[in-house]
């Protein structure tokens, strides 16, 4: 059944491999991010299978649905409202926020358990983690100091909001704060995560950032490539996953609606450009499972015109291939419309 995403198990282990051992080389931990792909059984079993060092998500739904003995990580800052499913299903967390953590002191507290976090420090990406200009030695001290709290680790985040590139200078700021740490809290951090996929560029040049020794690790998996510039990295595979629609109607109509414009079904006014009679056709998937400006049609001659939330009208007057109704196109996808297409429930998921 049409839409689907085709993923191919093989690249994905080849990829989560080759990964994993370019960061052991390099004296790194990695931790496989499964939020792109909302931690799917399939690949969740080769994670297990190729023993990853960590298995992480943004997700305390996905989280908990993993079956694995390899640590599991919540990568996203915790809500308070969440902190008794955070200390029972996982064993690490990231954390910012002094009043979360005494939260998940409480909650550690009532299962007799000690729950390990990362203390994030923000170093200019200004998405999550504690200010590296504000107090954070203090912070520090208090969170030492919370019996069921265990300071596993910290890190950063670099490229995901700001866009900021990981870059060793950069990178010194938190490198400062981890130095000055040992000496005036003294706290030994078993894990330095410097960051993520972004990190990658650096590796690649050979670039060694003193103290870290983990990265946190998804679209570099599933997608082939480093995210700072968005090159591909040799020898992994870039279409481990391929997005197919079929075609549901096929008509030669105009290039502009004909009438008084008004706002679209999301409340935009939207602009044509005459280009006469155009070869225009449908396929069965929309604004619901994904942006169409974020997917790519192998067929370089289809050009994408727009969607509403259950259609994408393609233009194929410029095509060489004599498209009929049920023939399917190809697309290959950027990270948001993956995330979007394995996210929604009317994209069927079929493994090869």
């Amino acid at each position: 059944m049409y839409p689907r995403l085709r993923i191919d198990k093989k690249k994905f282990e080849h990829n989560v491999r080759y990964m994993q051992n370019l960061c052991h080389q390099k004296g790194l931990s990695m931790m496989a991010v499964t939020k792109v792909f909302c931690a799917d059984p399939p690949l969740i079993e080769l994670l297990n299978k190729i023993k990853v060092d960590y298995i992480a998500d943004s997700r305390m739904e996905n989280l908990m649905t993993v079956k694995s003995n390899i640590p599991k990580v919540l990568l996203r800052i915790p809500s308070i409202h969440e902190v008794d499913r955070v200390v029972k299903y996982t064993d690490i967390s990231l954390n910012s926020e002094l009043v979360t953590l005494e939260a998940l002191d409480k909650a550690a507290s009532k299962i007799s358990k000690v729950h390990n976090v990362i203390i994030m420090v923000d170093i200019g990406d200004l998405r999550e983690g504690l200010y590296y200009k504000e107090r954070i030695l203090e912070a520090l001290r208090v969170v030492k100091s919370l019996k069921n709290i265990n300071i596993k680790g910290i890190g950063t985040n670099l490229t995901c909001y700001g866009g900021i590139i990981p870059s060793v200078k950069t990178l010194q700021k938190l490198i400062d704060i981890i130095k000055m740490s040992e000496q005036m809290v003294g706290i030994k951090f078993d894990i330095v995560s410097g960051g993520n996929s972004s990190h990658i560029h650096l590796l690649m040049k050979n670039q060694d950032v003193e103290m870290v020794n983990n990265l946190r690790l998804g679209e570099s998996l599933i997608l082939g490539r480093e995210t700072a510039y968005g090159d591909p990295i040799e020898k992994m595979f870039q279409d481990v996953v391929t997005l197919e629609a079929d075609l549901i109607e096929i008509k030669q109509k105009p290039s502009i609606p004909e009438g008084d414009i008004g706002m679209n079904a999301f409340g935009q006014k939207p602009s044509f450009e005459d280009l006469g009679l155009m070869k225009r056709g449908i396929i069965a998937i929309g604004k619901q499972d994904v942006d169409y400006h974020e997917i790519t049609p192998m067929d370089t001659r289809i050009r994408l015109v727009g969607s509403s939330s259950d259609h994408i009208i393609v233009d194929l007057t410029q095509t060489q291939n004599d498209y009929k109704i049920g023939d399917v196109i190809q697309f290959k996808l950027s990270y948001g419309s993956l995330l979007s297409t394995m996210t929604s429930k009317y994209v069927e998921k079929a493994y090869e």
